[in-house]
């Protein structure tokens, strides 16, 4: 069995074991690996054991890794996975990101939407959208803030091509279980107040490899994991 086989299946288990502790279905959890900075190969390795979508958040990156992964698969009649932009959205980056990807979790400004609907091919489905939200207010993280994502899900839900799924965030660390929670139980009530006001969301991207224990007992429905699957990264200086 190959590393990230083996990987695979311990993440897989530890969400499975969180989702007991939280009197939750694990099939009800998603797993997002987050292939950024790791090749084809491994991207692969991940589909053959299983793995159906992985999160890019390097747009050139993503491309090139998606066009080899999808040559490769066709050679042996795979079914292309699923992928899912989890990095920050520049202008001149929707046209290519709306052709290419089946999800988005980083949509924080009306404006970024609005290119994404209008640029996503009629020929392909829907565009599945989260929002980013701040939840912790800091100021070095992208992500709307809580009092303004209202107003963005409504306008983000009226647009043609895109279909708006849910919340995403990233909260700033916490040293314990109990704080991480916290941190996580806003998004959550952010999500059931959006519901409550017709939303429909069904989606919420929270936790990584640190606090996937805590995201899950707070009803995340996609968890991203990267090095526990992949290795640690090596970024070029």
């Amino acid at each position: 069995m190959s590393r990230i086989c083996q990987n695979l299946q311990a993440v897989r288990g530890a969400i499975a074991q969180a989702a007991q502790a939280a009197s939750r279905q694990p099939d009800s959890i998603r797993l997002l690996a987050v292939s950024k900075t790791f090749g084809p190969a491994a991207v692969l390795e991940a589909v053959r054991a299983g793995q159906t979508a992985f999160g890019e958040n390097y747009l050139q990156e993503a491309l090139d890794k998606m066009a080899a992964v999808g040559a490769a698969l066709q050679l042996e009649r795979l079914p292309a996975p699923e992928w899912h932009f989890i990095g920050p959205i520049q202008s001149n980056k929707t046209r290519l990101i709306a052709e290419h990807f089946d999800w988005v979790h980083t949509v924080e400004r009306e404006k970024i939407a609005s290119r994404l609907s209008a640029q996503r091919p009629q020929h392909l489905a829907p565009l599945n959208i989260c929002l980013q939200v701040n939840i912790s207010g800091e100021s070095s993280k992208s992500g709307a803030a809580p009092e303004q994502v209202a107003a963005l899900a409504h306008a983000v839900a009226a647009m043609p091509r895109l279909r708006l799924r849910g919340l995403m965030a990233i909260p700033e660390p916490a040293p314990d279980f109990d704080s991480q929670r916290r941190s996580f139980g806003r998004l959550r009530q952010l999500f059931e107040d959006l519901n409550a006001q017709g939303c429909a969301l069904d989606m919420l991207s929270i936790g990584m490899s640190a606090d996937m224990a805590a995201a899950i007992a707070e009803g995340a429905t996609i968890v991203r994991v990267g090095s526990a699957i992949f290795g640690q990264r090596t970024y070029e200086s």
